[in-house]
């Protein structure tokens, strides 16, 4: 496959066979995508791309359009597709088996690598999905602490299990008796963590929470409070990496922002978009699910696939990559240009209070407002529509170390020419005549409605 260094603005052949690959997904799987971020109801409608292939910061779909991609894979993608030192580390473990009744010794050496990697952490434990590791400690933690109830940061996702979705829109299936274990508190408001530990004493066992967001930061002494809230209750505090680790920096948001948790998630960039995620923290924690204690055990995770030696020898390979080189360096300097092309373009367009590119350059977002400065979904939708057929496809700018400076001047002339129609809608007050199709919908929703397939 050859890649030029950037797709040309010209030629979109439409998106007739991934409307039909997508009638095909809707018949055989529920929603159309294994992911609901991934779905198409978050898409302009038949405009949702069905894709092929992808090499390095591109994709192709199966009409043979070709894009620059952002989202990488939901974020776990920061080497960039294809990248060849994992694919021939992990087509050199499959030649040797892949799955074995014991484990490896590579098993060992990747743990070694990751707890090097990650020094406030003293053991590790791998498993498939981030979710599966968040919850593995949220269960840990009321195993070793004895309570019932957790505390959940309002930030968006945290795992597909009953105690986090049980808190969202979509909780059909889900008992009130899991959702009443689940607390809530604000991000960068130390109060309202406070007035949960005052509202339920001696009742929290886990304190969850991202330590910082892509488009936002923790406040001077947040998190330093948090942690001695949490210390001073007995309750163990968790950070979810599965973001931030390996996209902040190599040793995640916790070595950017100087606090320790207890226990951490990760996933996501540690594989390069291979399947891993792990559950790290304090040894006197991490050994209530091993064999070196006379205390009762945690079924931590514990999978069939957990363990295999593709997924680690990915792992191996992106921990040998972020020694040698520096990627989240590459994140930042791409994501800064885009951000500044974006935003300078906007403002020269005057759309500087409709149209932005906001966070941390390595995990960056775009803000659709309408005439009247609200967020909107329908903005949001006509925006992807002119950037899809310019040949920039994600729902975000969340970069990579594969996205070159020609991906990100692409980009920007293509966010410069989608501002056009966008102008036109804001001094209208209504995308009306200039979207094509319905708006796109919050993913996670009671209903199918207002995307519901026809």
């Amino acid at each position: 496959m050859n890649v030029s260094d950037t797709p040309s603005l010209e030629g979109h052949r439409g998106f007739a066979k991934s409307i039909a690959a997508q009638s095909r997904l809707h018949d055989v799987i529920p929603g159309g995508a294994h992911t609901y971020a991934r779905g198409a109801d978050q898409y302009p409608d038949d405009m949702a791309p069905v894709l092929e292939s992808g090499l390095a910061a591109h994709v192709w779909d199966v009409d043979g359009n070709c894009y620059v991609e952002y989202g990488m894979g939901l974020r776990s993608v920061t080497l960039g597709h294809a990248f060849a030192p994992v694919v021939d580390a992990v087509a050199e473990a499959a030649r040797r088996g892949h799955n074995f009744s014991r484990p490896t010794l590579l098993e060992a050496e990747v743990a070694e690598s990751f707890l090097d990697l990650v020094p406030t952490a003293d053991m590790v434990k791998f498993g498939k999905n981030g979710s599966d590791a968040t919850s593995a400690g949220v269960k840990l933690a009321r195993a070793v602490t004895g309570r019932d109830l957790v505390a959940v940061c309002r930030q968006p996702f945290f795992s597909t299990d009953d105690w986090f979705i049980g808190t969202t829109e979509m909780n059909a299936g889900i008992p009130s008796a899991y959702r009443e274990l689940t607390v809530s508190f604000s991000y960068n408001d130390l109060d309202s963590v406070r007035a949960v530990f005052e509202a339920h004493p001696g009742r929290i066992a886990c304190v969850v929470m991202e330590a910082a967001t892509g488009t936002v930061e923790p406040e001077p002494g947040f998190l330093e409070g948090a942690r001695a809230l949490c210390d001073d209750a007995g309750t163990v505090l968790l950070f979810d990496e599965i973001i931030t680790g390996f996209r902040w920096a190599t040793g995640g948001a916790q070595s950017v922002y100087g606090v320790t948790p207890d226990l951490s998630s990760w996933g996501k960039a540690m594989g390069n978009g291979f399947a891993v995620s792990a559950l790290a923290g304090k040894r006197e924690l991490m050994e209530r699910g091993g064999l070196r204690t006379d205390l009762p055990r945690t079924f931590l995770m514990s999978t069939t696939y957990g363990p295999e030696t593709t997924s680690l020898a990915a792992m191996k390979a992106v921990f040998d990559t972020y020694r040698d080189h520096d990627p989240v360096a590459v994140m930042e300097e791409r994501g800064t240009a885009l951000a500044d092309g974006v935003n300078d373009a906007a403002e020269r367009a005057g759309l500087s209070d409709h149209l932005q590119v906001v966070g941390r350059p390595s995990c960056e977002v775009f803000v659709t407002r309408d005439a009247d400065g609200v967020p909107s979904q329908a903005f949001r939708t006509l925006f992807l529509q002119e950037l899809l057929t310019r040949g920039v496809l994600g729902q975000s700018f969340v970069v990579s170390a594969a996205h070159t400076k020609a991906d990100i001047d692409h980009t920007i002339a293509a966010c410069e020419a989608a501002m056009i129609p966008y102008r036109k809608a804001i001094e209208a007050g209504t995308t009306d005549g200039l979207l094509i199709g319905r708006p796109v919908a919050p993913a996670l929703r009671s209903m199918a409605a207002p995307r519901r397939v026809r």
